[in-house]
């Protein structure tokens, strides 16, 4: 049903305070186009009280606790989001116009689980340890010893915001670091909401802070001299930005950036399981998934099968509606800005030559959601292998197919893109899934299924689309400094 909306104020959070300035910029709900937030922007210094803050607190209380006194913390941050689910569900739906079905079973319980699973780790893992041969014959010991970075600052995006952020944020903490967020400017409200939660469940003042703004606010954090490490998720122009403004401070970076995803379909698929998986990988989230898939290619055997079962998912299995429609799994962008985008790489593919399967435009309404910003989910056949459409990350509920002949063809088709983030093929051959996955270029590899993710393993792209890794122990790596300590007997 159409939701009536009152505009929120979305202020900073700092220093356990929320924060008000006079520069007001406004966030629009997707689905109508209607005003949901009126945002106060950070300048800088809200930026330096935010950073001071973070500075001061681990000298403060919050680096005084012991290790399983910090856990304990950062359980209860979880807690504390599960016991306010409806308030982050209906703030991250009034930002982003998904679905309550998506946001319900993803956006928040993934935002609690992120504090729960690098707690978890923390107090799983143990730091290593060596003894060593000498000329006397005594020996040595050496041990590591981890202490906390520092002040992180954290850039997250638009798409997912709070799994995306609290995925940075609960490792940070979990570590003992402190953090200063900048959540995306369109995606504002539960990083502002989740300050409460802090204050709720006793986490001390400047460890968790949030500053609103645009690029120049983000560019604040990430050349502040006292922000000691950047973790950044987002398109890779600017996080070849944000790697130029952090090398006069030589801060450490940890980079999740943009993709151009592969999907496999062999001959020997299931063909069920497939059309099931690439529905969602390429159209969940109206497409705005940095996992997702946005070309296929599907042996030449099956490849009008393909196509047309995978065209009935897309005119049949997506419901458009308002979020709150049982019915509804299907959204709009997150924004204006964005629609524009997406539809200029439609434009681009009718230029290049593709035959639309399905889509290719924006959906019209004939009631308030027209002033919303819904593209439809659009299949291409068609397309050249290296056409801009196949190529460049369009970020939305669109793919191409390309046909292919066989095994060796396909795995240089899927390779020859400049990212490497993730990759998803089909096959009932258990010796193919072996021979196959370790020879495709991506941080992220599934076999028979998508966006299935255990949070102790790895999680990061390759090539242009990322440095680094998160998830498990590889989150220590980057929120953690390590010191060897080596023991003469």
């Amino acid at each position: 049903m159409r939701k009536e909306i009152t505009p929120r104020n979305v202020a900073n959070f700092i220093n356990g305070e929320y924060v008000e300035t006079g520069d007001i910029f406004e966030t629009l709900y997707p689905v109508t186009g209607e005003v949901t937030a009126r945002v106060h922007a950070a300048g800088q210094a809200e930026v330096d009280a935010a950073v001071a803050a973070a500075r001061a607190a681990l000298a403060g209380p919050w680096g005084q606790l012991k290790t399983d006194e910090r856990i304990d913390m950062v359980l209860a941050i979880a807690n504390g989001i599960t016991k306010r689910f409806d308030d982050f569900l209906e703030l991250e739906v009034l930002d982003t116009g998904k679905p309550y079905s998506v946001a319900s079973h993803v956006d928040i319980p993934r935002g609690a689980a992120n504090f729960k699973a690098f707690a978890h780790t923390l107090k799983e893992h143990a730091t290593e340890s060596f003894r060593m041969d000498t000329p006397d014959g005594n020996g040595a010991w050496n041990f590591g010893v981890r202490r906390p970075r520092g002040v992180i600052g954290i850039i997250s995006p638009w798409n997912l915001p709070l799994l995306l952020m609290t995925w940075k944020a609960g490792p940070a903490l979990a570590m003992g670091n402190t953090v200063v967020v900048k959540p995306s400017e369109v995606t504002p409200s539960t990083a502002a909401l989740l300050g409460e939660v802090m204050n709720e469940v006793g986490v001390p003042a400047g460890v968790y802070n949030v500053v609103h703004g645009f690029g120049k606010t983000g560019a604040m954090i990430t050349s502040h001299p006292d922000v000691d490490g950047i973790t950044f998720t987002g398109e890779t122009l600017t996080g070849s930005i944000i790697l130029k403004a952090t090398a006069d401070t030589l801060k450490a970076t940890s980079m999740e950036m943009g993709g151009k995803n592969a999907g496999i379909v062999f001959e020997d698929a299931d063909l069920d399981l497939a059309i099931k998986e690439l529905g969602r990988s390429c159209f969940l989230n109206s497409g705005q998934v940095c996992l997702g898939t946005e070309r296929v290619y599907v042996h030449e055997s099956i490849f009008d099968e393909v196509r047309d079962r995978l065209k009935d998912y897309a005119e049949n299995e997506l419901k458009y509606g308002y979020p709150d429609d049982d019915s509804m799994n299907f959204g709009p962008v997150v924004s204006d800005e964005h629609r524009d985008k997406v539809l200029s790489y439609y434009k681009i593919a009718a230029d290049e030559g593709a035959t639309v399967v399905t889509g290719g435009g924006a959906p019209h309404f004939g009631d308030e959601r027209d002033g919303g910003s819904w593209v439809e989910p659009t299949i291409w056949t068609g397309l050249a292998h290296d056409s801009r459409t196949a190529t460049e990350e369009v970020f939305g509920p669109c793919v191409a197919l390309i046909p292919f002949k066989d095994e060796d063809e396909v795995i240089k088709l899927a390779n020859d893109t400049k990212y490497g983030l993730s990759a998803t093929f089909f096959t009932k051959d258990a010796s193919r899934a072996l021979r196959v996955a370790p020879q495709l270029e991506a941080g992220i590899v599934w076999v028979n299924s998508w966006f299935l993710r255990d949070l102790r393993t790895s999680f990061g792209g390759m090539k242009h689309s990322g440095i680094g890794r998160e998830g498990g122990v590889h989150g220590l790596e980057f929120y953690t400094e390590i010191s060897n300590v080596c023991i003469k007997i």
